[in-house]
Order: structure tokens, then sequence, then C-alpha cells
């Protein structure tokens, strides 16, 4: 039929047409690596600020999504920045590395690693890279092993936090994610692999040890 009497049609009978948009999910295809992969999973530092591990994570409150980009020193397992916010921009990312960066002070030289997500192949956190002497590294897409230093401490935060409770706001939660990374990460959690000390008590202790070494 022709479209004049397609629209009669649904005219008369108080029909409307619905038209559906693609997602742009989880499920959209990653973009291509703006850095090679230069970890090859060997997550191991003999020193601090040598290498970095980031990622984002996300967790439902009643009034919306809660995400958290956190930057993780793979030398004391220590979380030297982090930034929270209500949607996941590349402002998340930069405002995380940011932050790790004045807490940490001079990191030139430094690898970033990463996954391929939008966030992270953005110009703008190219730029804060770049800004900041650093050298970024990317994994490859769907090998959650190429970031499983970091996806283990997103596990705890699950564990220990997101999934305790229902969260009804994002303050509400965004407290209990800074204080457990503060006060129960940083200074309670004792870990193996740091001969039973806390992030914090290794970072101390070896920073002592290091100029008596010298």
């Amino acid at each position: 039929m022709c479209r004049r009497t397609a629209w009669r049609i649904c005219s008369v009978s108080g029909w409307t047409s619905a038209i559906s948009k693609k997602g742009r999910g989880k499920h959209r295809k990653a973009g291509p690596p703006v850095h090679d992969d230069l970890v090859e999973r060997d997550f191991t530092a003999v020193g601090p600020n040598e290498l970095w591990l980031t990622d984002i994570t996300e967790h439902w409150t009643a009034a919306g999504k809660l995400y958290l980009c956190a930057i993780k020193d793979v030398y004391s397992g220590r979380i030297v920045g982090y930034s929270i916010d209500s949607r996941m921009k590349s402002r998340l990312a930069v405002a995380a590395l940011n932050s790790a960066v004045a807490r940490r002070g001079d990191v030139a030289g430094c690898i970033l690693h990463s996954d391929r997500g939008s966030q992270f192949r953005s110009k703008k956190m190219q730029k804060a890279i770049t800004r900041h002497g650093m050298l970024g590294s990317m994994g490859r897409v769907g090998a959650c092993g190429d970031n499983a230093a970091m996806e283990s401490f997103f596990s705890l935060l699950q564990n220990n936090v997101l999934d305790r409770r229902s969260w009804a706001t994002r303050d509400e939660l965004r407290a209990a994610i800074v204080h457990w990374i503060e006060r129960t990460y940083h200074r309670r959690r004792r870990q193996d692999r740091l001969g039973r000390l806390t992030p914090v008590e290794f970072e101390t202790i070896m920073t002592l040890e290091a100029p008596q070494a010298a």
C-alpha cells in the first residue's frame, strides 16, 4: 500500500510506531588499544611507582549507579588514587590519575596498565598520562587475566562492602567505599605476599630500610 493509506489506517486505529535504538552498553565492541601491553601479566615491581594498575567498577544504589575508578601500586598493593562519580566518563579516570599523582609525587617513568575501556583510551586520559611523564599500557580484549591483580582488589571490595547490604543513596555508598579503602584495606588487612603486613606498614618499613641498605 502507499504511505498515505498506511498513515490513514494507523491514524484511525490510534497506532503509533516504535523505533528501537542500537544499545551502547557493556556488549559494545572495545576500541583499538592506544598503548602496547608492557606488563604481559607480570604483576611485580621492585619499588614504588614502577607499575600501577587501574580499572573501573560499578554498583547500584536506590538512587542509581555509582562508579569507582581505582589505581593500585603493584609494589605494595596500596590504592594510591581513586575517583567516585555517578557517571562513567573520561573525567572519572583522569580524576583518579590526578589524585594518585598528587599523593605520590614524582611518577615519571611509571607504567599505568588498564583495559581498553573508552575512559582509558580517551584523549583527556592520554594527555594526563603524557603530562605526568608516565607510560601507558593496555591488555587484550576479553582477557581478564591481563589485569588480574586489579580484579582481585575489586573482588575484595565486592565481598566486603558492595554486596553486604542495599544502599539507599550514592553518598552512603561513597562513604562506605572510602572508609573501607583508607581504614580497612590500607591499615588492617594483612597480605601474605607482603609478609603479613598491611600496605601502609609495608611501605613504611621499606622506606625506612632503603637508606640503611644504601
